[in-house]
């Protein structure tokens, strides 16, 4: 077995792990100053809207282009008297965007262009796009996003329960603003294809916090009726026996998405990726770590609130300090939290979430001692 599929499995055993959990006010303030960032990048700097949404027009000229991207940009820019957004595609020709113009200037704008760029005028193609069109654009890509919540928490609020419902509002509501934040800083066209990408990271997201919220309900079922395990020794299992699978397929998923954007539209130049690849990107990292060090540990924060999980914990804490003054050892221990075959009295207690108690009845009723 490899050494990162040996680690999973020890992981998945509760032999090894990670206090999550416990060091989660790290993971929150780290959490709220990249959320803090992006929202004064998107204060400061605003979004670029691409025409879709604003209204405008777009120029494709004939392809191999002698003209370099800058000299178009400030022809154009010289033409409509507004910024001009330009692109050079793989075939050699010019992208040339120019936001907020009246669709009865773009006659106008195209004569200037085939002129200043040595064209004749029926061979630029113009696309336009007027600003009531992009208006319902905009509003129908806000009105999905809200759709796609909606559906979430109640999904989440059936399958599960309210407050995983809520946590993993918190965590895309994360992914959101990061993602939209970083379109800000780096100033990226926001595009149609934008909103595609970020639609797609949120099922993403949310899938990879479904996963641990599966493991967590199924592992703390009666879990009052034992004095062992907190709530949150068993969400910290729940992320630890995970989190090889989720860093597998974060790892797999970021992969194709950085040679789209990386070499895509950097080396390659094909500028058209970047509105899709960035939200991608950004999006699927975000939600990997969301699921992780925000959606689990603030459900662990809500169900601790709750009078019994506190009265639990407080009955787990004391036998873990009765196990200490009398100097009872403590050993990893392969049972599940979920698994009805122990004796509560027989065990000891548990330092750490790396560590589980021995237990003097363990594999009761199984000459090995091991589990089924």
């Amino acid at each position: 077995m490899s050494k990162l599929g040996n680690l999973g499995a020890r992981l998945h055993r509760g032999e090894v792990g990670y206090d999550f959990v416990g060091n989660r006010k790290i993971w929150y303030g780290i959490s709220i100053l990249i959320t803090i960032t992006a929202i004064l990048g998107l204060t400061v700097r605003g979004l670029n809207m691409g025409i879709e949404f604003q209204g405008g027009a777009a120029f494709t000229t004939p392809k191999g282009m002698s003209a370099s991207v800058s000299q178009a940009e400030k022809y154009a820019e010289d033409a409509s008297g507004h910024d001009a957004v330009v692109q050079k595609l793989g075939d050699g020709s010019l992208r040339i965007q120019i936001a907020g113009i009246d669709t009865d200037k773009s006659d106008s704008i195209k004569k200037q262009l085939s002129k200043d760029l040595n064209v004749s005028s029926e061979s630029i193609a113009a696309d336009l796009v007027g600003p009531s069109w992009g208006d319902q654009i905009a509003n129908k890509a806000w009105e999905g996003l809200a759709i796609f919540m909606v559906l979430v928490v109640i999904y989440l609020a059936i399958a599960f329960e309210w407050r995983m419902a809520l946590a993993a509002l918190v965590a895309l509501i994360h992914d959101i603003t990061i993602t939209i934040g970083i379109y800000a800083l780096v100033g990226f066209e926001v595009t149609p294809g934008t909103v595609i990408g970020l639609l797609t990271i949120l099922g993403y997201s949310l899938y990879d916090t479904v996963v641990v919220f599966d493991s967590l309900k199924e592992q703390t079922k009666d879990i009052t009726k034992q004095t062992r395990w907190t709530y949150s020794d068993i969400a910290n299992r729940s992320i630890n026996g995970t989190l090889v699978r989720s860093i597998n397929t974060t790892v797999v998923a970021l992969l194709p998405v950085a040679a789209l954007l990386f070499i895509g539209g950097g080396f390659l130049g094909a500028g058209v990726l970047n509105d899709i690849s960035l939200s991608l990107f950004v999006g699927l990292a975000a939600g990997a770590y969301s699921s992780i060090f925000i959606a689990t540990p603030l459900v662990a924060d809500l169900k601790e609130a709750e009078p019994q999980m506190k009265a639990l914990k407080k009955r787990v804490l004391a036998k873990r300090a009765q196990a200490a003054a009398q100097g009872e050892p403590v050993e990893p221990e392969v049972t599940d939290p979920a698994d009805d075959d122990y004796d509560d009295e027989d065990a000891a207690a548990v330092v750490g979430p790396r560590t589980q108690p021995a237990s003097r009845n363990r594999g009761r009723g199984r000459p090995s001692g091991k589990r089924r």
